[in-house]
Order: C-alpha cells, then sequence, then structure tokens
C-alpha cells in the first residue's frame, strides 16, 4: 500500500530566514558548517537532523546569534541579521538543559524575557498566564523549578521562549532529557503547538523518530553539508543518497556493482556472489561503480518458500527475530560480507520462521532503491 502523502506548506516568495553561502570554522582549520544555503519558510515546523559533529547544532547557534559565521550571511525578512547581537533577534530559545533560574518561580521565569523588555506589569501578568496556559500549567506559577517534573521543567522553558510572541522559536535538543513515554508525548503536544500558533519552529535533534513525528520538513546534515530537505514523508520514501537512506529509519543495504542501466532509471545490480537484483537508481551511477541497493523493511516480502517468480528474489537465513507488539522484526543473514537484511512480519502471518530457518526475500523492483 502506498504511504499517505502530507502536504507540504507552499513556499513563501520571501523566507523568514535565508542562510547565504554561511561557512562556521573553528581555529581557521576545523570547518564544520560548509557552503550552506537554506530558506526556512514562514510559520513551518524545520528539523535540522544528523550525526553529533554533523554541523546541526552550530547552524542553529550561528542563528540564535551565539555563533558567528566565517562567510556567508543570515538573514530576517530580507535583512541581514549575521552581526546583530542574539538579544536583538527576539527569537525564543529552548535547550536541552532547560535553563531556568532555579532561585526563581515558574511565573518569574517566564516573565523574565518581558522584565528584561520592559513590559508594565499588568500587561506581563497577562502575558505570563496565557504563556502557562499554552502549555498546560496553569496554577503552577508559585513552583520553583526543584519542585517539578522534568516535563513540567521543559514546558515551563516552552513558556517562557513563547510569552513575548517571537515570529521564530529556536529549539536545541529540547526533549533529550526526558524519558522514551514523556519524549513522545511532548512531540504531539509540541506538534499541536505549532500548529495552534503558526509560529516558525526550528528544531534540532540527533533522533529520527522525532524528527519524522513532528516536522513539516527535515534537513539531513552531515559533514557540515545538508544532504537533503524535504517533507517527513518524501525523506522517508526517496532518500537522495546512501547516508539519508541509512540515517532515516532503518532498512536493508546490500552492496554490489552497477551492472546495468536503463534511461529511465532504471538499473540491475550484480552482488558480489553473482547474484542480481534490479532497482531504482537514485544517483545516477556509472557501469561498475560500486552501489548498494537498499529498501525500507515493510517493503521486503518474506517467503517461507521459494516463490514461482524468481525476480529479485534472495534465498537468506533467519538469525534472529524481535517482537515489537505489532510486529516482528526479523534479522536475516543474506551472504557473507553483506549487512543483515532487516524485513517486517505481521504477527497474523500464516507461517512465522524461526531462527535459523531458510526464507526467500523478495526486493520489490519499483521499491529498491540503488545508491552511490
Amino acid at each position: 500500500m502506498p504511504a499517505a502523502t502530507i502536504p507540504e506548506l507552499p513556499a513563501a516568495t520571501e523566507p523568514l530566514v535565508r542562510f547565504a553561502g554561511v561557512q562556521k570554522t573553528y581555529d581557521g582549520v576545523q570547518l564544520v558548517v560548509r557552503q550552506l544555503d537554506l530558506d526556512i519558510r514562514r510559520g513551518e515546523f524545520l528539523t535540522l537532523l544528523g550525526p553529533s559533529g554533523s554541523g546541526k547544532t552550530t547552524t542553529l547557534m550561528m542563528l540564535a546569534g551565539f555563533e558567528s559565521p566565517t562567510a556567508g550571511e543570515i538573514l530576517l525578512d530580507g535583512r541581514p541579521i549575521t552581526r546583530t547581537p542574539p538579544h536583538k533577534r527576539d527569537f525564543g530559545m529552548v535547550f536541552q538543559n532547560y535553563a531556568l533560574f532555579p532561585h526563581m518561580t515558574v511565573g518569574r521565569n517566564v516573565a523574565y524575557p518581558l522584565t528584561v523588555r520592559k513590559v508594565p506589569a499588568a500587561q506581563r501578568d497577562a502575558q505570563v498566564a496565557r504563556a502557562l496556559a499554552m502549555v498546560r500549567l496553569e496554577g503552577l506559577t508559585d513552583r520553583f523549578p526543584s519542585q517539578l517534573s522534568g516535563g513540567q521543567q521543559q514546558r515551563v522553558a516552552l513558556a517562557r521562549a513563547l510569552v513575548f510572541e517571537p515570529q521564530l522559536v529556536l529549539m536545541d535538543e529540547p526533549l533529550g532529557a526526558l524519558d522514551k513515554q514523556l519524549r513522545e508525548h511532548m512531540q504531539l503536544e509540541l506538534k499541536e503547538l505549532h500548529r495552534q500558533l503558526g509560529v516558525t519552529f526550528v528544531f534540532v535533534t540527533h533522533d529520527q523518530g522525532e524528527a519524522l513525528t513532528m516536522s513539516d520538513r527535515v534537513a539531513v546534515f552531515n559533514n557540515g553539508v545538508i544532504q537533503q530537505i524535504a517533507a517527513a514523508d518524501r525523506m522517508y520514501e526517496t532518500p537522495a543518497n546512501r547516508f539519508v537512506a541509512g540515517f532515516i529509519g532503518d532498512g536493508t543495504m546490500l552492496k554490489g556493482s552497477l551492472a546495468e542501466a536503463s534511461g529511465d532509471g532504471r538499473c540491475v545490480v550484480a552482488l558480489p556472489d553473482g547474484r542480481r537484483l534490479a532497482g531504482v537508481d537514485v544517483n545516477g551511477a556509472a557501469i561498475g561503480a560500486d552501489v548498494a541497493a537498499g529498501i525500507r523493511p515493510e517493503r521486503l516480502v518474506v517467503h517461507a518458500t521459494a516463490p514461482a517468480a524468481q525476480a529479485n528474489v534472495l534465498r537468506a537465513q533467519v538469525r534472529s527475530i524481535v517482537y515489537f507488539g505489532d510486529h516482528l522484526r526479523l534479522m536475516c543473514h543474506v551472504a557473507d560480507g553483506q549487512e543483515p537484511a532487516v524485513a517486517k512480519l505481521a504477527l497474523a502471518t500464516a507461517t512465522i520462521p524461526q531462527p535459523g530457518d531458510d526464507v526467500w526475500l523478495e526486493f520489490p523492483s519499483d521499491l529498491t532503491r540503488v545508491y552511490t
């Protein structure tokens, strides 16, 4: 069944934020962000995703004003802000460690951005009450951070970032300190809050599931470069290269060489053991090039016996089975030197293989993507 398509936000004529040729080096040697060109649309939830050291957090810190680009320009509403200090950018900021003042009550923590802006007391109190209501913390105004749970502290930090009604809210791994259940709950709450407010959110995480759950668009970073930027569903279904395919979600990635190619992108991969797989060439590889044939677990078809049609079918051996509640995850040995093949199997499947059993794995050619 084809995946449901999530509608993308229409691209605005003028983006809210534009990174134009931005670079960042440390000590003049370590290049952390390379020639970054990125538009952030008004009202979108954009997630910067990538492994440690990929450049995503440095990009956020440059946008916040806590780091300065070595080259290039950052523009807000078409105006350069590269040399504008952080407190004059008027962005909301949420950190992983909450960064609450321990000696201040919840109310005073949330009011702090208004206090430094010299907002009159009556207006300040009304805005604090409204911000706390947004994050469902009414009645906790007089408590101190030490009297709150981790999830409540994170809500206070979010309320403080929203209280002065910024046009842009930046979040640096804000859910990283929460346990799994609370983290997943907060993901849905953040997504709903974004929908209600229409404020632009820029969110940094290394958690792929978090990015796919919350975002309008995801920008995947590696080695200081955006590898792909797309809607969450497109990122998962049609990754632009081998790195994105391996970093977003999981699946099977079999190494081989490109044996055949046609003008419509169809190709054939020769595996080292002589077996062949047909697929779709993503990167326009040349004949003989080293490639990898990848497929998502839910697209890989598992047969308990050899199917009549042998095209794109590989014999493998089940190595392990993991129970996930609503499905089983099979790890299968395809050949020496290859990564395990990962398949998703419904619990209602008539014949469930056991470790050590042989199975036949069918790779639908239109769902098998070939990467350089």
